[in-house]
């Protein structure tokens, strides 16, 4: 990302302490109680249709302040959209957000809101093993490829736990979804790298998350989200999560994520996927009940262990690459 400027009243190049805090804090906190937000949602709301809801409205927002800060603030970054930006988004947005999200707020329905931060925050080890086997990808160095059993061991253990399974918090079926839908993120990540797509991460983000919710729109319909929809029988405590993942999940966090990534280093930024499943297990054992094993954490922790090497050796492997470069030129 270019053009990176200082926060107002803060030194050249350095922000202000408080406001990182709260960065960090809303990426730390807000991203790991999605998940139960999430669960709470389609606890009267229909899956497909409260996430088309969720990125259509976010999405509609995002991109109207886009355009606002072009016309009234800052005209000269006004973004320029070409009809390949919105195919290409269109594509990557149906892979995050309709294969992605969508396949995670189906699995909510089956699978633990803790166990479902915790298969998320698997997708380092699913990008990295496409990467690998992509045509014209890069092959692993050999401890990355260590990181990449580490976090499968920790995989299969997760999802074969018995305790999981008659506890509830996992079936057979919802962590088969979450795969499939962690393979959609992965690759919806890695193919947004390499196609065309709008300079402005906010125009880019609003375009995407407009045309995965219209996309979303289409398993909805199929499901029959729009015919089991009783708005008599919504509750307000499914309204309250809805509306906490459009304002803080989309859009608060995103934002606080994306200026993050302008003034602070991506790998400290990264550790947001260490802290997400934390919070989303310890909010799921003390708000929602839902059952917490040993084998369960020790899954956790193999998995984590395994993004933790993964994430650490690709991002030194990055700054050798990028060493001749101006550093602070792009992220």
């Amino acid at each position: 990302m270019r053009g990176v400027r200082p926060v107002p009243g803060a030194r050249a190049g350095e922000p202000r302490m408080g406001l990182l805090i709260a960065a960090f804090a809303s990426i730390y906190l807000i991203w790991g109680s999605t998940y139960l937000a999430i669960r709470i949602a389609i606890e009267t709301l229909p899956p497909f249709l409260m996430a088309a809801t969720r990125f259509l409205v976010a999405g509609a927002i995002l991109w109207a302040y886009v355009w606002w800060i072009a016309r009234r603030v800052e005209p000269s970054r006004r973004p320029v959209i070409q009809p390949r930006h919105w195919r290409s988004t269109a594509l990557v947005g149906g892979l995050l957000l309709l294969g992605g999200n969508g396949g995670v707020v189906w699995a909510e329905q089956h699978v633990s809101s803790g166990l479902t931060a915790v298969m998320v925050a698997a997708v380092p080890i699913w990008m990295t093993l496409i990467e690998w086997l992509r045509p014209g990808g890069s092959r692993p160095s050999k401890g990355i490829v260590s990181g990449l059993t580490i976090g499968f061991i920790g995989i299969v253990l997760l999802v074969s736990s018995r305790g999981a399974v008659s506890h509830g918090a996992v079936t057979p079926t919802g962590a088969s979804v979450l795969v499939l839908a962690c393979l959609a993120w992965s690759i919806g990540s890695i193919l947004s790298k390499h196609i065309a797509m709008p300079e402005s991460p906010l125009a880019a983000t609003a375009m995407q998350m407009l045309c995965g919710g219209g996309l979303l729109l289409v398993p909805a319909a199929i499901a029959g989200d729009f015919r089991s929809l009783s708005l008599a029988e919504v509750s307000p405590r499914s309204l309250a999560a809805l509306a906490y993942l459009i304002v803080f999940g989309s859009l608060v966090a995103f934002s606080a994520y994306v200026w993050l990534l302008k003034v602070a280093a991506p790998a400290r930024v990264g550790t947001y996927a260490y802290v997400n499943p934390v919070v989303a297990v310890l909010l799921g054992w003390g708000l929602a009940n839902e059952p917490v094993t040993p084998r369960t954490l020790t899954a956790a922790g193999t998995i984590l262990s395994g993004v933790a090497i993964i994430t650490t050796l690709r991002g030194r492997d990055t700054r050798v690459a990028e060493a001749p470069r101006d550093s602070g030129s792009e992220t």
